[in-house]
């Protein structure tokens, strides 16, 4: 059986960041990826993307790095991981693979993403119906979908992007939506050459800022002392305006006024102005009671992951273009013909499901074994844990990048860190094995594992953390208790740290630098 210092499961950024900086350290290391080539989520659910260029321009960017730094020849494509074990014999991880093979590896890194397991709505019917039916995880890139009927069942950030790249194709779009959600402009495009030369000469500068920044974007930080209420309205308007005309949607979070996520008054106050742009936008008379399904009920707060995508509101001006209130007119199931609700069938072409990942699913449903013959979902049942977003206490030398209680940030930013941060743990490993070696002659592996003591406090911090903010009382892959079947017997279970990626960034340092909250143990 084939043995490597190191196995990476996926090749995505974080994959191929960690197979990089493994690589750098001398080890010997084997990348397993399911799909055919480089890409990860960025690139298979390409159908969030309008248009198709953008997941194409990213995987040229992966295949460049690739390519560069000599990687895919440590690479092995179409094989999915199975399981793995840890054999107490010679403490190393056993992998099995969907291909029918074994290897075994000292360190084992899973690399596979928050985003990558589907959420299928389970709907009366979805076998009855005669059209097409997709999901945006798992999206054909050389479907036709022009003078099509659509349907689009869900308006989180996939199906409020793929809505408008679609109005402009569909003979007719309709959107069923359970919950309007506030969608925010996110006005990316072309950069000039000057910006762009700019970018290449300051890039240390460029990625020090991201790693000082709440969200891992870059954001100049806003003063604490500047809340919502401590200007004038007159400015609020102008700082609300400014933000909504931002090149990132997530600008109203982090760079507008330091409470937006913390005081429910001025969440409510960013509402108000939500609320009055979706007016000014959709302000036909005739659109009056589209424009009324667009809005969030009143007592609503901005309290989910922000949805971003720009010309959202503008393509429901279109006459192809409608939506459903699922809560108003409930859906009764898929006939044949399309989608029917209490009020009436829809007759459609093509139905596309975008309704999401489950954000605590992808590790759990891998049966991955401990020492002590327990898996990974046998101790997840209520919710996914860990120590810093790092190890599980308990899976010594399994090491997650962007795991459990990871903070929620820019992913490509978080997932080079963490590569840097796992890096250093394994060299520590690896200088006692070689420290060891040379005193008594002996080989033993050096397990890295976190304390429980530690993983507790880290996610009684995270609680803690997230009760503080608006997001607490919402309905969103912030928790365990939505689109999984983790769910906490009582209260709720964070799944991310949500202080901010600077202050994460601080705590990670310490900790790995100091060696706290991990044993070392031969």
């Amino acid at each position: 059986m084939q043995s490597f210092d190191a196995i990476v499961v996926g090749a995505g950024f974080a994959g191929i960041n960690q197979l990089y900086q493994l690589r750098q350290l001398g080890l010997s290391v084997k990348l397993f990826e399911k799909a055919p080539d480089v890409g990860g989520v960025c690139i298979g659910t390409n159908g969030q993307m309008q248009p198709a260029t953008l997941p194409k321009e990213t995987q040229a960017y992966m295949n460049h790095v690739v390519e560069r730094h000599n990687l895919r020849q440590h690479m092995q494509f179409s094989s999915e991981l199975k399981s793995a074990n840890f054999d107490k014999s010679d403490s190393k991880w056993m992998v099995q693979l969907s291909t029918g093979e074994t290897f075994k590896a000292t360190y084992l890194i899973l690399a596979t993403g928050r985003f990558n397991k589907i959420v299928w709505p389970s709907i009366p019917g979805q076998e009855k119906f005669a059209g097409e039916q997709y999901h945006t995880g798992l999206w054909d890139e050389h479907r036709d979908l022009k003078g099509k009927r659509v349907g689009i069942v869900g308006t989180g950030s996939s199906g409020a992007a793929l809505l408008v790249g679609l109005a402009k194709e569909a003979k007719q779009l309709i959107s069923f939506q359970r919950s309007a959600q506030y969608v925010i402009p996110n006005n990316k495009g072309p950069v000039s050459a000057e910006y762009r030369d700019n970018v290449n000469k300051n890039y240390d500068e460029f990625f020090k800022k991201c790693r000082r920044c709440g969200a891992g974007f870059g954001f100049d930080p806003v003063p604490a002392d500047y809340t919502t209420f401590s200007v004038s309205e007159e400015e609020r308007e102008k700082v609300f305006e400014a933000t909504w005309n931002h090149i990132y949607g997530l600008a109203f979070t982090f760079a507008s006024f330091s409470d937006i996520m913390t005081n429910e008054a001025a969440n409510r106050e960013l509402c108000k102005f939500f609320r009055k742009k979706i007016a000014q936008i959709v302000q036909d008379p005739e659109k009056r009671e589209k424009r009324e399904k667009l809005m969030p009920p009143p007592e609503a707060l901005y309290d989910k992951r922000p949805v971003c995508s720009s010309g959202y509101y503008e393509a429901f001006n279109q006459d192809n273009v409608d939506v459903v209130n699922l809560k108003k007119t409930p859906l009764a199931g898929i006939t044949e013909k399309g989608i029917e609700t209490t009020e009436k069938l829809y007759e459609l072409d093509v139905i596309i499901y975008a309704t999401g990942y489950e954000s605590d699913g992808t590790w759990a449903d891998i049966t991955i074994t401990g020492p002590d013959g327990t898996t990974l979902g046998e101790h997840w049942a209520e919710g996914s844990t860990s120590y810093l977003g790092l190890l599980k206490a308990g899976f010594p030398n399994l090491f997650f990048v962007i795991g459990p209680q990871s903070s929620l940030a820019n992913i490509p930013q978080h997932a080079e860190f963490h590569a840097e941060m796992i890096g250093k743990l394994i060299s520590k490993a690896d200088k006692m094995r070689k420290e060891e070696e040379s005193a008594a002659g002996g080989s033993n592996t050096v397990l890295v594992d976190a304390t429980q003591q530690a993983e507790d406090d880290w996610v009684k911090l995270c609680d803690a953390i997230i009760k503080q903010t608006v997001y607490y009382g919402g309905e969103s892959y912030f928790f365990s208790d939505h689109n999984t079947v983790r769910k906490p017997k009582s209260g709720r279970h964070v799944l991310w740290y949500m202080g901010g990626f600077d202050n994460y960034v601080d705590k990670v340092q310490e900790a790995v630098e100091a060696y706290r909250g991990f044993t070392f143990v031969y």
